[in-house]
């Protein structure tokens, strides 16, 4: 698995990705000499995909194949890297795509958006001394590759019914598990697309929305039948679910209402929410300076999408510093390289027509040795802004009942995603507050094999 396979096999490897990428799988490491030659190419040479083919060997044959592998340690979801690594490596792509796809439904988004520096590759043993494997990237090549091939099994199908609420990162992997199993599964989803906060909460940018079409069409192929702008609560409730036969309901509605922070000035007409802000940027008028108050990995999101749909200057106010910051390092950075500026420890006070009033803070060491934030007299300060986005974390919706919902609003369930009601079941953001995507399909897992627990024993 060492790099000395590189240089023999690459170029070729290469040629071959440029006609049909990926095409990898069609190669073993050990199947060309480098005396061998390739019989000319008449299509035009992609120069991204040459770049790609090359790039996910070389950092396949970095890969040291540890007995121990801490990246799959690291993973929420205990992806198999060294094993998918040494799959594509000999020539297996289509087994390495179907086994990351087993094991999350779930990979092609999760290889782009999860902050890998904190899972895979910030554990990856190459890291302490070096750059380590950028795995996410391989698994990300191989997953789309695998959708793209897609063809399910012939199903054994159950008479079961189950319905599945919200068609988010856990509405979708709960689907898809059962599906396999051959259960019929509806979704019901309350927008006119799939992908809940995939769809309108991240960025075109950092998610592609071609790779959510891909997985409606795997939804669809196994057989999932789809509810759109359909919210469940208001005019079909869960009793009417249990009512026409669903033997079992999940509930994956994500946290779309977004937290308030009670300030004056909070209704004026050029303040605005970031989550609904990301649902349709080019809907919004911003104007030349904007102002996102909050530090949360939403909060980079709407600063850069803003940037990006002709905001001059977006600079973001955070209460507290850089190391207190929710969002990750990686998002951070990337948001300082697109032009985003930083106002550390500047608390907002109020908001008015001419941006946000807000006093400085500092931190400071009381006698029993706890840091406490207290704000500095004398020091406020009107930030001017066009536009005043508000970032500051999310909650559920209210529009379900016959469950019990905790203070927060959130859904309470035990570890296995049961409800305090028999027969509904829920997991995701809806159950633990926003998280990453990783954790919410790692719950659904347990939750899709409690649903199925819980069926076959009627």
């Amino acid at each position: 698995m060492s790099s000395h396979f590189l240089p023999p096999c690459l170029n070729v490897i290469i040629r071959w990705t440029s006609l049909s990428a990926p095409a990898i799988n069609a190669f073993p490491r050990t199947a060309f000499k480098s005396s061998q030659k390739i019989k000319p190419c008449n299509q035009r040479v992609k120069p991204h995909i040459i770049h790609m083919g090359k790039h996910i060997i070389e950092e396949a044959t970095r890969c040291l194949q540890c007995k121990k592998p801490l990246c799959s340690k690291g993973c929420p979801l205990g992806t198999p890297v060294n094993k998918m690594i040494e799959l594509l490596l000999d020539g297996k792509m289509q087994e390495a795509g179907a086994m990351l796809f087993e094991n999350n439904p779930l990979s092609v988004v999760c290889s782009l958006i999860c902050p890998h520096e904190n899972f895979c590759e910030g554990h990856c043993i190459l890291g302490r001394k070096s750059s380590p494997v950028q795995c996410s990237d391989i698994e990300n090549y191989i997953s789309r590759y695998y959708l793209d091939q897609f063809q399910p099994k012939k199903l054994e199908k159950r008479k079961a019914r189950i319905a599945v609420v919200g068609s988010g990162p856990a509405g979708i992997t709960v689907a898809i598990i059962l599906a396999l199993k051959g259960y019929e599964v509806t979704i019901f989803e309350s927008e006119e697309k799939i992908g809940g906060v995939l769809q309108y909460g991240i960025p075109e940018f950092r998610l592609p929305k071609d790779i959510l079409e891909k997985l409606r069409e795997v939804l669809m192929q196994l057989g999932v039948k789809i509810r759109p702008n359909m919210l469940i609560g208001p005019v079909i409730s869960l009793d009417d679910l249990l009512r026409d036969g669903y033997k079992a309901i999940f509930i994956g509605t994500g946290v779309w209402n977004p937290r308030p922070l009670r300030l004056k000035g909070e209704t004026l007409g050029h303040v605005h929410y970031a989550i609904n802000y990301l649902k349709n940027p080019d809907v919004y008028e911003l104007g030349r300076k904007v102002a996102v108050i909050g530090a949360g990995n939403v909060a980079m999101d709407v600063a850069r999408t803003a940037l990006r749909k002709g905001a001059q200057e977006v600079t973001v106010l955070y209460r507290r510093g850089l190391e207190d910051m929710s969002a990750t390092r990686y998002d951070y950075d990337y948001a300082k390289l697109d032009g985003v500026r930083f106002k550390f420890f500047h608390s907002p006070l109020e908001l008015t027509e001419e941006g946000v009033v807000c006093v400085r803070t500092e931190k400071q060491t009381g006698d029993d040795g706890k840091v406490k934030l207290v704000t500095v007299d004398g020091s406020e300060k009107l930030e001017q802004a066009d536009s005043v986005f508000i970032a500051v974390s999310q909650a559920p919706r209210n529009n379900l009942t016959g469950i019990e919902i905790g203070k927060t609003g959130l859904v309470i369930t035990d570890e296995e995603g049961r409800t305090t009601r028999d027969g509904i079941f829920a997991s995701g953001d809806v159950v633990t507050g926003a998280r990453t995507v990783a954790e919410a399909v790692r719950c659904s897992k347990n939750s899709a094999q409690a649903i199925v627990d819980y069926v076959e024993s009627l």
